[in-house]
């Protein structure tokens, strides 16, 4: 399994719209974690040279993020009646609303993509790829893990053959990584969500929620997680490109909420002007996150922090300003102290 063939635990949350970079997931890498790269709202060729320059610069695995296209389903008329409510961030910021169009279908260019350079390990956002899509991957030595957010969507990638879950708990920063952006059931904070999950089906899990120092790590290990996937620790690192106004505020602690004002897709970020100013957002992702892409563009060339999206884990306060490999090292070294306490409290205890 490439789990066991990290020095630590850790993986690098793949962190689509900036953040994430190829300088992240190679220092991050070589520390002896897991590096990922983020295709996101990219292209497929960009995605191949990324590959092989983070290939050719290390011999430990690596993984990349793809997402699962979104099913073309919205409220048109709820779409509308949300973009007349940008006419006022368009006005306030000099630029017009963007098109609310879906993104162009680049799943089979990256599906080729991926079978061509066969990177150690793929993983899935938004979705789960077919069972025969999974088995061709795996054919060429490829890994593949599937974000969930609950039991049934992990017993579903289960039987469509993944190798591992990603485990995705409501305190996570950025986009709630699950199969829809329902309106309603039950949002599962991580620790329990792991033990659920853990009983409904028996495949290796990755923690992803809150986990931003080493007594986070030593909790989730400790509830049966293989490994944890940490993004907003890695805000921070020098090698991230977050942008300097988003890097302020992560620093402070500012509280965090679910929104689907950017894109249209339930997403934690902190709160600012913007999420509260549209609370009412309706559900349809990538519609809105193209059309509020412009004004979100200029606010960030602009440094405002209150008209872009600000994506952050409840935890984003603990992250701290150092290069990649440091970030990896405190954590790992944070988490063997954690557990070593744990076992003595517990030890201790049996013998009173």
């Amino acid at each position: 399994m490439i789990l066991e063939a990290l020095r630590y635990p850790i993986i690098q949350a793949p962190m689509a719209g900036g953040p994430s970079t190829l300088a992240l997931a190679l220092a991050v890498t070589n520390a002896g974690a897991m590096g990922f790269l983020a295709t996101g709202y990219g292209r497929a060729e960009t995605t191949r040279q990324e590959i092989r320059e983070l290939r050719s610069n290390t011999d430990r695995p690596f993984g990349v993020n793809v997402f699962i296209p979104a099913a073309d389903h919205f409220d048109e008329q709820a779409v509308d009646v949300y973009l007349q409510t940008l006419d006022s961030e368009a006005r306030r910021y000099g630029v017009e609303v963007g098109e609310p169009r879906n993104e162009e279908d680049e799943w089979s260019s990256f599906f080729a993509v991926l079978v061509d350079e066969r990177p150690p390990a793929v993983s899935f956002t938004f979705g789960c790829p077919a069972a025969q899509e999974i088995a061709e991957l795996q054919a060429h030595g490829i890994s593949v893990w599937v974000t969930v957010i609950d039991p049934a969507e992990a017993v579903f990638a289960h039987a469509a053959g993944v190798n591992a879950l990603i485990v995705q708990g409501v305190e996570a920063g950025g986009h709630r990584g699950g199969f829809e952006d329902r309106l309603d059931g039950e949002d599962l904070a991580l620790l329990p969500l792991l033990r659920l999950t853990a009983k409904a089906c028996d495949l290796p899990l990755i923690a992803a929620g809150g986990i931003a120092d080493g007594p986070g790590l030593a909790a989730v290990l400790s509830a049966g997680a293989a490994a944890a996937q940490i993004g907003t620790a890695f805000m921070l690192a020098d090698e991230a490109a977050t942008h300097p106004a988003h890097r302020e505020a992560l620093a402070t602690s500012a509280a965090t909420g679910l929104t689907r004002a950017f894109s249209g897709r339930q997403a934690r970020g902190i709160v600012n002007r913007f999420q509260v100013d549209h609370a009412d957002a309706p559900r349809a992702y990538p519609q809105i996150h193209y059309a509020t892409s412009p004004l979100r563009a200029q606010a960030r060339k602009l440094g405002d922090s209150d008209g872009f999206n600000l994506w952050a884990g409840q935890a984003h306060s603990l992250a701290k300003a150092r290069p990649a490999a440091e970030i990896v090292e405190g954590i790992a070294a944070g988490a063997a102290a954690a557990l070593e306490d744990a076992t003595a409290r517990v030890v201790g205890k049996g013998d009173g």
